[in-house]
């Protein structure tokens, strides 16, 4: 797994430019909101760390997951609108229901990001087991909203 190698609050800040202008929509899902939320948390102070304005930045929830798509889709045809992060969480079950989400997730925000021409973050957390949602969520592997934040900023900075 890529997150053991790698701490996911580690990036590359090198190239970054001034986003203080940019206006950032993130979507949240409010599956496992628990997790959710520190995600949300840590791509906010990573957009503030680097710049952003806080009335730059839309925070808006979509139920789960597998509604990222179309939620990042709302925001992203909006001109105002510079970039989207999208945060959420998909805990493998007994089921097979992750990889159909997972792969629509992926699939959907690259084809909003290729319609609209606007960077859009995958900060989907895929796991196993709550454990592993929590080591992504500012846990031992670091925090998966930062790593989206981080993505954004550096495609803006393009």
């Amino acid at each position: 797994m890529a997150t053991a190698l790698k701490n996911l609050d580690d990036y590359k800040k090198d190239n970054f430019k001034d986003i203080s202008d940019k206006t950032i929509g993130i979507v949240v899902a409010e599956w496992h909101d628990d997790i959710t939320s520190v995600l949300c948390q840590g791509a906010v102070d990573t957009l503030l760390k680097h710049g952003a304005k806080k009335e730059n930045i839309y925070i808006n929830t979509v139920p789960g997951s597998f509604e990222l798509t179309l939620g990042a889709q709302f925001l992203a045809m909006q001109e105002e609108i510079d970039a989207v992060i999208c945060i959420g969480v998909v805990i493998k079950g007994d089921t097979k229901h992750d990889d159909y989400i997972n792969n629509a997730v992926a699939n959907g925000l690259t084809n909003v990001a290729l319609k609209f021409n606007k960077p859009v973050a995958f900060g989907l957390v895929t796991t196993n087991n709550l454990e592993q949602a929590l080591d992504r969520a500012g846990g031992k592997h670091g925090n998966k909203g930062v790593e989206a934040a981080a993505a954004v900023i550096g495609m803006l900075s393009f």
